[in-house]
């Protein structure tokens, strides 16, 4: 009488890694003290962008009109099924060319996969969704790289085209600016309840909806003299990303906590105990630079810190731009875009309220 065996449970892709989507990335403090160890390397007079304001993609002129836009950005599954993952790191390598209002030209796949764990099938299944993505954006996958790793790893390399009078930086903020978020905060919290198969189908679809989209509105944002720096918020969440606007303009800003698009059950989640590891080492690296009114709660701080995966556009622009914006963002299909705050004068330093 043969033993009778147990069914194996279904391969997770979220099971094989450490973390997932842009709660990968180093810490910000960490990773200003790599950077900041790096020798001073060759800055030509065409390199209109590099990393001296940890902007969203180096930028070099080629002629008085043109500009390539070039970035990369890959990360370990965020989400269980592989063609979702492949569209959701997919959409989030193209968005910094769109923060720097720029136009994708093409992209190149980053290809990292435990070949001897994963099926075939999975793998491509992976590819699949980003070439989806890319086929969406206008571009072709014109090439990349493929290697046997313990983790899997997907992304690109995205290239793009800008006119450097139109080429927006996070940098060029002023006092007096409105800050406009493109879309809702809390796919980091939603990621950890997904690991907790805590999500309902309504939950993951909001979640995949949002990190699918394409950022879109960059380019025509970019065409506005109105708007004066555009930045996307990923791995270091809100706080980190809006900080780093602050420090490259020299400014000051204020959230208005109560005005944050938030996913719709993000709140719960949060004060359920879903977080991720990456929001408490976004804070510790840059907390000491923010001030939270009495009313805001750790719940808030953590979606504050909460690292989003292809999260939304951040601009800054003048308040009689503030409509024109809007109406982008809207004919776009953005539909939770917000007013969140504004620029202050400096120093570099965020106060929540």
């Amino acid at each position: 009488m043969t033993e009778q065996q147990t069914p194996q449970a279904p391969l997770r892709l979220t099971g094989l890694s450490h973390g997932g989507g842009c709660g990968c990335k180093i810490a910000p403090a960490v990773l200003q003290k790599i950077l900041g160890n790096m020798p001073r390397g060759l800055v030509p007079t065409q390199l209109l962008v590099g990393t001296e304001t940890s902007d969203d993609a180096a930028v070099y002129q080629i002629n008085p009109t043109q500009a390539i836009v070039a970035t990369t950005d890959f990360f370990m599954p965020i989400v269980d099924d592989p063609y979702d993952f492949g569209r959701i790191a997919a959409t989030n390598a193209i968005s910094d060319v769109y923060a720097m209002g720029g136009t994708p030209l093409f992209a190149l796949a980053l290809v990292g996969m435990p070949v001897n764990v994963l099926p075939l099938e999975t793998i491509g299944q992976i590819l699949a969704g980003g070439e989806a993505v890319c086929r969406e954006a206008g571009i072709p996958i014109a090439g990349g790289h493929t290697i046997d790793s313990v983790e899997p790893i997907y992304g690109l390399v995205a290239i793009g085209l800008v006119n450097p009078t139109h080429l927006k930086r996070n940098s060029a903020a002023k006092p007096g600016d409105k800050l406009i978020l493109g879309k809702q905060l809390g796919v980091g919290v939603y990621s950890a309840a997904l690991k907790k198969d805590l999500l309902l189908p309504t939950d993951y679809e909001a979640m995949i909806t949002s990190t699918t989209q394409l950022n879109t509105p960059g380019p025509m944002l970019a065409c506005l003299d109105g708007v004066h720096a555009i930045t996307d918020v990923t791995g270091f969440g809100l706080l980190g990303h809006l900080m780093e606007v602050c420090r490259g303009s020299g400014v000051g800003a204020t959230v208005l906590s109560p005005d944050l698009p938030l996913l719709s059950r993000a709140r719960e989640f949060v004060d359920a105990g879903h977080k991720t590891g990456a929001s408490g080492r976004n804070w510790a690296s840059y907390g000491d630079a923010v001030s939270l009114a009495p009313g805001v709660d750790e719940g808030m701080k953590t979606l504050l810190t909460d690292p989003q995966t292809s999260g939304g556009l951040l601009v800054a622009c003048t308040p009689d731009t503030v409509t024109e914006v809007l109406s982008l963002f809207l004919q776009q299909g953005f539909s939770h875009v917000s007013v969140i705050g504004e620029i202050t004068e400096g120093p570099a330093g965020i106060s929540v309220l």
